[in-house]
């Protein structure tokens, strides 16, 4: 894979998760991050997709305090699918 095509794919899953963000601090946050995939050097992609790990992680302990089931399986959903795209990228370790 090129790094350009890994940079793209790492925007579209970023904009998946905020699409189902329920809060606006993560959807800044997350528009931040994808601006940072879309625009930074291709060497900081593994620490994009760490930080939006994180702020995934954040957002699907919100929606369990919040006992908002239908919003943590959609936010579970986007978290997986960026963690199997880092792991199989080669920018995250497989856990």
């Amino acid at each position: 894979m090129t790094q350009q095509y890994l940079a793209g794919e790492l925007s579209l899953l970023l904009a998946q998760l905020r699409a189902v963000a329920t809060d606006e601090a993560s959807a800044r946050d997350l528009d931040r991050l994808r601006r940072e995939a879309e625009s930074m050097p291709l060497n900081t992609l593994a620490s994009v997709t760490v930080r939006a790990i994180a702020r995934a992680d954040g957002m699907c302990w919100g929606s369990v305090a919040r006992g908002d089931t239908a919003a943590f399986s959609r936010q579970a959903a986007a978290a997986a699918a960026i963690h199997e795209f880092g792991v199989c990228a080669h920018l995250l370790e497989e856990v």
